[in-house]
């Protein structure tokens, strides 16, 4: 049986992704540190949820800890030899890198140099981990490519982020640990994180309190469904990154590499703006919203827009669920977990 380590196993993507991988029969040792960032009943509600796929305690076996932790992630990774790891934890949230800076230190840059550490000494074959759209930070030049230039975050957690891209890349080039970087564009869906638009929203409007819309409605995402990337995330981690021969130091293009390192945009490639999405919620909850305008927020940006080319050439996979289904699901487990 392949045994794959996924970090953040009870965080929104974590959780999607060790239950694709169990029912595909593989072995996941989940780790987390269950942070009170966000409700913690949730997460305990999604591990009850893997648990329920567990026969003979094998399929999924879970290690409460933090990966600032060296000592205790290394004990994992030598008590369980995984082939494969999926780095998924981290401090998640812009606004919330203003008020607690110190979080997103130690776990996406202290955290994730020791999974770096780890995967390096066990000899692990693929390491995947989550990176963000919101590096690309001050860019207007869309879509986004992974070939942009990505040097101007405008929030810490964007920092880290990038960060965890050059980390990578150096454990890559000085250890051949093939590594692939995943920039996250706005996922949603089911099981979702309650300090994410999408929740936020629906819970308001069903209690019948106003809405928060910052920047005047005028921002547009690139809203990404989770069964989407998950999809995209089974098929990447089955297949590494090898050494481009090719590569040009002399030119070099910020999406390849003469190491066994890739980052891939995952998104849905079909911007949405803000009060679209809010329509759609609406439309599902058949409720309409009032909206309280408000100014943009500090560290956030107007637009994000996906090319996603280099990912459908890789895996043959191209995200496309529709932003009214996708929003629907959501409403629907919403009202199923809570009422």
């Amino acid at each position: 049986m392949k045994k794959y380590i996924v970090t953040g196993a009870a965080g929104f993507i974590g959780f999607h992704l060790s239950r694709s991988l169990i029912k595909n029969g593989i072995q996941v040792i989940g780790i987390d540190n269950l942070s009170d960032y966000y409700d913690i009943n949730l997460k305990n509600s999604r591990l009850e949820n893997l648990e329920s796929f567990n026969c003979n305690k094998k399929n999924f076996i879970f290690h409460k800890t933090n990966l600032e932790n060296y000592e205790k992630i290394n004990e994992i990774f030598l008590k369980y030899k995984p082939d494969k790891v999926i780095n998924l934890a981290a401090q998640a949230g812009v606004r919330y890198s203003l008020e607690n800076p110190s979080a997103y230190i130690q776990s996406n840059l202290v955290g994730f140099g020791n999974v770096l550490e780890c995967c390096r000494h066990n000899r692990i074959k693929h390491l995947v981990y989550a990176s963000s759209s919101s590096v690309y930070g001050g860019n207007t030049n869309y879509p986004f490519s992974e070939h942009h230039s990505v040097d101007h975050p405008v929030s810490l957690y964007a920092a880290s982020k990038k960060s965890n891209e050059l980390m990578a890349h150096t454990y890559s080039h000085l250890y051949s640990l093939p590594t692939t970087g995943l920039r996250f564009f706005t996922v949603y869906g089911p099981w979702g994180r309650p300090d994410m638009a999408l929740f936020l929203f629906t819970k308001a409007i069903i209690e019948g309190r106003s809405i928060n819309v910052f920047n005047d409605g005028e921002m547009v995402r690139d809203f990404t469904y989770i069964d989407d990337i998950v999809e995209s995330l089974l098929r990447v981690i089955e297949k590494p990154p090898q050494e481009n021969k090719l590569f040009d130091k002399s030119n070099p293009d910020n999406a390849s590499s003469w190491a066994p390192y890739k980052v891939f945009n995952i998104g849905n490639s079909s911007p949405t703006p803000l009060m679209e999405y809010i329509k759609a919620i609406e439309n599902s909850l058949k409720k309409v919203a009032e909206k309280n305008y408000l100014p943009m927020q500090p560290g956030d940006v107007k637009k994000t827009s996906a090319d996603t080319s280099e990912l459908e050439k890789w895996i043959n996979f191209k995200p496309s669920t529709s932003i009214s289904h996708g929003v629907e699901m959501f409403v629907k487990w919403y009202k199923d977990f809570y009422t």
